[in-house]
């Protein structure tokens, strides 16, 4: 069965430990909803740099890189349909950038 990754963008850094916890409660929900499907469930990720022929930038892009997941599913649409219950997307806060990993 494939494997896609889900590229998380956006969403924000709980303000206090009950909106953290509350956050994380909605992550182990959707992760669990997904079972055996997620086989990394990532982390999130500190500011990245851009890399390209023209040097190096410490802005990570337009819409940088939040974190990542890699989960198993059946096709592209079956993917994309597991990354809309993301507690980014579901809140508003973030987006899902889903892609096949090619096996090489």
């Amino acid at each position: 069965m494939p494997e896609f990754i889900f590229a998380y963008h956006g969403g924000k850094t709980p303000e206090t430990p009950e909106e953290g916890a509350e956050v994380m409660t909605a992550w182990r929900a959707w992760f669990g909803n997904m079972g055996d499907a997620v086989i990394n469930p990532g982390n999130p990720v500190g500011l990245s740099k851009t890399v390209s022929a023209a040097g190096v930038d410490d802005n990570g892009g337009a819409n940088p890189l939040s974190g990542f997941s890699v989960v198993r599913a059946a096709d592209m649409a079956a993917a994309t349909e597991m990354a809309k219950g993301c507690p980014m997307v579901v809140s508003g806060n973030g987006s899902v950038e889903v892609a096949e990993i090619i096996e090489m």
